[in-house]
């Protein structure tokens, strides 16, 4: 680094310069009221900012982006907030994993291109939170994470419910007829009832506490609620911790290490958490050049059980989480299956983070030999002839008598060909009935929707069945449930083996096994495939596609790759652009 007062940052490139380019850049700052004191070579630091009264979990971000700039000002620094676009889980159609790869592409031509030593990450819905840590990791600037937090826990008639949970089992219990119209309609403010994300352990809060058991967040900051006054304190802490980033020069790279995923990976497993985090890590690995595979997921976590009783799969809201201790309690407690050694965004590795931390509640927070759900409960990869790159399951979520399943598939090319029938009470479903729902993955929707946890037939849930084996080449919501067999690959519009099933066709789970097969002779197969050939592409497959979703679809990589586009793996780096004046 330089002498010259600017420590060799980028920002300098503008600020500092002489002449022409170097008053372009000042003067247009100053119509803010920035006084000349601030261009001293002080470190820039970008608050990012997801905040979109489209997206609601990120609606209050302004106010935290507030509390980050209150710490980079004390620290020395200078904050400039600027947006990004944001995704909002619950509004965007066809789903916001179709725009995933634009916004961290958004992000990572953001911070190259303007005059930012480092950055604040301000996230919270499912696909903010790795688009962002995706786009930063790329041009691998000094980066923090802080995310928006949960909501409080939902209350309605005298019980917590949670959000994207209650809506699975409220609107499966109308139509089962256990509840009327009204009844829903009563359920909705009582669910989502203060500022923040899903308070169940779904996409959302699992991305947050990835992003902390990364390292790339503040230790402890993930569980925060929204509305607790003690989430501006941690956003104010990380605006400091920005400037101290940039003087110390750390960056993602030196965060995002191996160790450092194989302990996301692990902190995943210990709280049941979404069968998503696969994908976004995958993603996240490959912009970083970590070598990470779909088995990665599958055996680094067989030795980890699930610690945390958190709906969907248990009992408690992340509320009760961050009362009870949070992800440290849960981190100290998996001992030496953390790699204690990787370093955080507070310069300290996570050990020294996570050495103090304690569990409040162990109702909430098991312990390695008493835990919530013994090994093996979290996400299993399978591979076998329908899925022979590999498909993923939350078996924390799967009722336990279908984890060894045969029997016939009843099959739709489209998800709306089944919502259609899905109450016809003449379906020809039984007990043992195994709905195939296909066209559903990265190309075929496309963007790779969370559609894979269809719901239950009317008939059989009147009948009082409540969950058969569901398989797609789609991902489930991390509020969701069931025994759902996700992220099939290769997907079906690429010619996947799921596209040969036929209704009839025998299909064997066996998730011990760790396997998923179909039961049909090669030569059969073989006649299957010429006959699918001849039929051409698919009508809503054809080339009318435009703009971003085209690029999307020519680009976009399989589920096992994390569904990232080809042309973005690796890094961009953060050299300063050629002038533009």
């Amino acid at each position: 680094m330089s002498n010259d007062g600017t420590n060799g940052r980028r920002s300098a490139e503008w600020f500092a310069a002489e002449g022409r380019n170097g008053f372009i850049h000042r003067s247009w700052m100053r119509n803010q009221g920035f006084g000349p004191e601030v261009f001293d070579g002080r470190p820039v630091i970008g608050i990012g900012n997801s905040w979109s009264e489209l997206t609601p979990c990120n609606a209050h971000l302004r106010d935290v982006a507030e509390a980050v700039k209150r710490g980079v000002w004390e620290a020395g620094g200078l904050p400039l907030e600027f947006p990004v676009m944001s995704l909002g889980e619950t509004l965007m159609r066809p789903t916001t994993m179709l725009f995933r790869n634009l916004m961290a592409m958004e992000v990572e031509e953001t911070l190259r291109a303007n005059p930012l030593d480092g950055v604040v990450l301000l996230s919270g819905c499912d696909k903010t939170t790795p688009a962002m840590l995706m786009g930063a990791a790329s041009v691998d600037i000094p980066a923090l994470m802080v995310t928006g937090g949960p909501m409080l826990n939902g209350k309605f008639r005298g019980r917590d419910i949670g959000s994207g949970t209650a809506v699975w089992k409220l609107s499966e219990e109308m139509r089962a007829g256990k509840l009327t119209e009204a009844d829903l309609r009563e359920a909705e403010g009582c669910m989502s009832r203060s500022r923040g994300h899903c308070m169940t352990m779904g996409t959302a809060s699992t991305m947050a506490c990835i992003a902390e058991g990364l390292g790339m967040q503040m230790s402890g900051g993930a569980a925060i609620p929204a509305a607790d006054s003690r989430r501006y304190a941690l956003a104010q802490a990380s605006g400091r911790q920005a400037v101290r980033l940039v003087e110390q020069d750390l960056r993602p790279s030196q965060i995002l290490t191996r160790e450092a995923f194989e302990n996301a990976i692990r902190v995943n497993a210990a709280l049941g958490g979404s069968t998503n985090a696969v994908v976004h890590l995958l993603a996240l690995a490959g912009r970083v050049e970590v070598p990470l595979e779909l088995a990665d997921f599958d055996r680094l976590t067989a030795e980890v059980p699930v610690l945390a009783d958190m709906m969907p799969s248990g009992r408690f809201l992340m509320e009760d989480f961050y009362y009870a201790g949070g992800l440290p309690a849960v981190m100290r407690e998996l001992g030496d299956l953390v790699h204690r050694e990787s370093i955080t965004v507070t310069g300290r590795p996570i050990g020294e983070e996570i050495a103090d931390a304690e569990c409040y509640n162990r109702e909430v927070i098991g312990t390695m030999s008493e835990p919530f759900m013994a090994p093996g409960a979290g996400t299993a990869v399978l591979h076998g002839t329908l899925c022979p790159d590999g498909a993923v399951i939350k078996v924390s979520a799967a009722d336990e008598r279908l984890l060894r399943h045969r029997g016939k598939a009843l099959v739709f090319d489209r998800v709306e060909d089944y919502t259609a029938v899905a109450d016809d009470p003449g379906l020809p479903v039984d007990s043992s009935t195994v709905i195939v729902v296909r066209n559903a993955g990265p190309k075929g929707y496309p963007g790779f929707p969370e559609v894979g946890n269809v719901p239950v037939p009317k008939a059989l849930l009147e009948a009082g069945v409540e969950d058969v084996v569901r398989i797609s080449d789609a991902r489930m919501s991390g509020t969701g449930y069931g025994t759902c067999v996700l992220h099939v690959a290769p997907e079906s519009a690429v010619g996947g083996p799921l596209a040969l099933v036929r209704t009839g066709d025998v299909i064997e789970l066996d998730v011990p096994g760790r396997r998923l097969d179909l039961c049909v002779g090669d030569d059969e197969l073989a006649a299957r495939r010429e006959e699918l050939a001849a039929e051409g592409e698919p009508a809503d497959m054809s080339g009318r596609r435009r703009g971003w979703e085209r690029l999307y679809t020519e680009h976009v990589m399989q589920a096992d790759r994390g569904a990232d586009l080809d042309f973005l793996t690796g890094g961009s780096g953060d050299k300063v652009p050629r002038h533009s004046h």
